[in-house]
């Protein structure tokens, strides 16, 4: 993962709209979760990503918005958003940049890995935590970061 008080890197995706979408946008008016899964509508990324829609209000109340990336085209992450009824953005790294970027690569460096990363306003890594199988740990790891409990 990368180190904690790193600068995150700027990186522009495309949307589950088919959009660009660039990080540093973001980052620039609130803190971001940033949450990197592995494939959608497998069982745990959809426990993990509905675990952040149910957090929701609780990441809003902290002045933080989430997004999810994975390594799914953009017609998949549109599908799994409405599916699931995601109320944030879903990133398409088709090619795994992204996910090498932020050292966020599992499974022999196929495929992304989970790793979820607090990036500060400004662009400034304060959380990050990896775990392949506790989809919901993200959610209560970014949570501890976005309130200052220390680095997760």
């Amino acid at each position: 993962m990368l180190p904690i008080g790193s600068a995150a890197p700027d990186l522009t995706l495309t949307d589950h709209e088919g959009r660009p979408f660039r990080f540093a946008d973001a980052w620039r008016t609130a803190h971001v979760v940033l949450f990197f899964y592995p494939k959608s509508y497998t069982s745990v990324c959809t426990q993990e990503a509905c675990a952040f829609r149910d957090a929701l209000a609780d990441v809003e109340a902290r002045n933080a918005v989430i997004i999810g990336v994975s390594s799914d085209d953009v017609a998949t992450q549109h599908g799994f958003r409405n599916a699931y009824q995601l109320p944030f953005t879903l990133l398409s790294d088709t090619d795994g940049h992204a996910a090498k970027a932020y050292c966020a690569r599992a499974f022999f460096g196929l495929m992304s890995g989970r790793v979820t990363y607090v990036i500060e306003r400004g662009g400034i890594i304060r959380g990050a935590y990896s775990a392949l199988t506790q989809a919901e740990a993200h959610v209560q790891q970014a949570l501890r970061a976005l309130e200052g409990k220390g680095n997760v």
